[in-house]
């Protein structure tokens, strides 16, 4: 099976997960793609696959030297939930030539809108109808490993140290490295293979925070109401006018943060608000969370005590702070990147990933690329060349220096 059938055969397996299930994994069709992926593994050699409780899948290669470091190899098996994955019908678009790609559905590649594309002139792209996001985010990443470990196990001349796997769950919901028993696990750092652009590597992430506001207002009919009816869906309309209109997703970028809104709900007598709430900055940071919870304050000041109640933890931090004091980590990395012919730059996550909480939980852990573009979203795609040079880029990774 090549890299790309089996990229296909994973986008196939439905395995979006479920921020509102209290179960881990959140879903069980994620349970099923961890299932296959551990036989997967078993069918090409790595003897120990297996699936845990959790719906966490492990594998191991042993070193064929001595004197190596103990490297993870870490992606995830969830899909994002907001946009259909299934039914999935994807296909290659082969020796792409630079125009707008009709994918179905009324949805259109066009590098107009996509500038990437630009560069991937003359390759071969994967695409769906436009019914369903691809799953290249991060099933390309876990065909990547899998390729990797089949090339290691069938190329014993290609020397190297221990090679841990493992592949977790509810990434997408912030859940992914919750469960990872990394002690068991076994490295000495790791690398998640979850990004984009072939030569981009990351260490760096937002300091994130999320936040819900609870509206608690005063129902009269509308024909009495003067003075007495106290509207908690406009409450909470206003309170959301009380952030800065141009520190949201929509006009931020690099290392600008921001508060975004990512659910509204209510009526006269109740009311709610969702945001995420980021920032590179560690200070900056803090100082969002201190602004946003001034606005509930400014609510409760004008409404009346109870009015608004806010509920608010933190997610996950910048890895930087931890990256720094392992940057031998970082540069084998870019060294393997050189290594391929391929010029790597760094750039700095405007989310998270599974690898900045293990990173605070004691595992150096960096994100590579998959060569995979416009997650989340109906446009998704993935470079079959790009996939390719990243199973490259991973065995020098590995490689015995």
């Amino acid at each position: 099976m090549t890299l790309i059938e089996r990229f296909l055969k994973y986008v196939n397996i439905p395995s979006a997960s479920n921020a509102g299930s209290d179960t881990i994994p959140s879903t069980p069709e994620q349970l099923a793609l961890a299932k296959v992926l551990a036989d997967d593994l078993l069918a090409i050699g790595v003897k120990d696959a297996r699936v845990d409780e959790f719906g966490y899948v492990y594998g191991s290669i042993p070193a064929n030297c001595e004197g190596q470091p103990s490297i993870g190899l870490i992606a995830h098996l969830d899909v994002v939930d907001d946009v259909p994955c299934a039914p999935m019908n994807a296909r290659v678009v082969k020796n792409y030539d630079g125009g707008a790609i009709e994918l179905g559905h009324g949805y259109t590649l066009d590098p107009a809108e996509f500038g990437r594309l630009k560069a991937l002139v003359g390759k071969d792209l994967i695409v769906t109808d436009g019914s369903t996001i691809l799953g290249a985010d991060d099933k390309a990443g876990v065909a990547e490993i899998i390729e990797l470990a089949h090339r290691l196990l069938t190329h014993p001349e290609i020397r190297h140290g221990d090679v841990k796997i493992a592949f977790t769950p509810d990434e997408e919901i912030g859940g992914g490295a919750e469960k990872l028993d990394i002690k068991a696990f076994g490295a000495d750092f790791a690398y998640t293979v979850d990004g984009g652009e072939l030569g981009g590597l990351e260490y760096e992430n937002f300091n994130a925070a999320g936040a819900r506001v609870d509206f608690h207002g005063v129902n009269i009919h509308p024909g009495s109401a003067k003075d007495r009816m106290k509207n908690a869906a406009l409450i909470a309309v206003e309170f959301a006018s009380l952030l800065p209109a141009a520190e949201t997703p929509a006009h931020t970028e690099n290392y600008e943060g921001f508060y975004h809104l990512n659910h509204i709900e209510g009526a006269e007598e109740s009311a709610s608000v969702s945001y995420i709430i980021r920032d590179h900055d560690r200070a900056r940071f803090e100082a969002r969370k201190k602004q946003f919870a001034a606005c509930v304050d400014f609510i409760n000041a004008r409404y009346g005590e109870g009015t608004a109640a806010l509920a608010m933890k933190d997610s996950y931090y910048n890895m930087r702070e931890i990256m720094e004091k392992h940057m031998d980590v970082v540069n084998r990395a870019l060294d393997a990147f050189r290594a391929c012919g391929v010029e790597p730059f760094v750039v700095p996550i405007r989310g998270g990933t599974d690898g900045a909480r293990l990173s605070w939980r004691g595992l150096p852990c960096p994100n590579l690329p998959t060569g995979g573009m416009n997650g989340h979203g109906r446009h998704e795609c993935a470079c079959v060349q790009e996939m390719e040079a990243m199973v490259d880029v991973l065995t020098e990774i590995v490689r015995a220096k």
